[in-house]
């Protein structure tokens, strides 16, 4: 875990007014990176950065293409205040890197998948959104699907720190 929220100086170098673009991305696009949408894309709001700052999500793999968040990861997101209902899963496309602004992945896993996707010109866009963790000791995002509640309610502490300290880093970009 960092001990100071990372560095982005690619986004010191954008010029013109459009939004921040965030990408949130998991293996099927139905549990992590929808809770993780659904977190930063809250906190966005709340913040009132929403005509600043643009979040979405995909999957690196396309097994669920067009479904709706995990039911679990809708409860337990739900309990805490997040709604994930209008999401429906993609698969992470190369343009992907050239549209967003970041593009966060959960794990070790999705990291390696989505780098063979970017472009060289684009790395500097590729982060692990645990890179933005400062009060939970964190590395990747586990994967809570064959799991049980413990695992959705893991998932949210550790995306909740993470996305708190992405608004920080991201806020003096958008304007803030």
């Amino acid at each position: 875990m960092p001990s100071a929220l990372p560095s982005l100086p690619h986004l010191q170098r954008r010029s013109g007014a459009a939004p921040l673009r965030v990408l949130m991305v998991c293996m099927g696009n139905i549990c992590r990176s929808p809770t993780a949408h659904g977190v930063f894309e809250h906190l966005v709001r709340q913040a009132g950065l929403q005509e600043r700052i643009a979040v979405d999500s995909a999957g690196t793999h396309g097994y669920h293409v067009g479904a709706p968040p995990d039911e679990r990861a809708q409860q337990h997101a739900a309990r805490r205040g997040y709604d994930l209902s209008g999401q429906r899963a993609r698969r992470l496309l190369k343009r992907d890197f050239q549209d967003f602004d970041l593009v966060l992945v959960m794990d070790a896993a999705n990291e390696s998948q989505a780098r063979a996707l970017c472009a060289p010109a684009y790395r500097e866009r590729l982060r692990r959104l645990t890179d933005f963790c400062s009060a939970v000791p964190a590395h990747e995002v586990p994967d809570p699907y064959y799991g049980g509640a413990a695992g959705f309610e893991q998932v949210l502490d550790i995306v909740e720190d993470a996305c708190r300290g992405l608004l920080a880093a991201l806020a003096p970009a958008a304007g803030r």
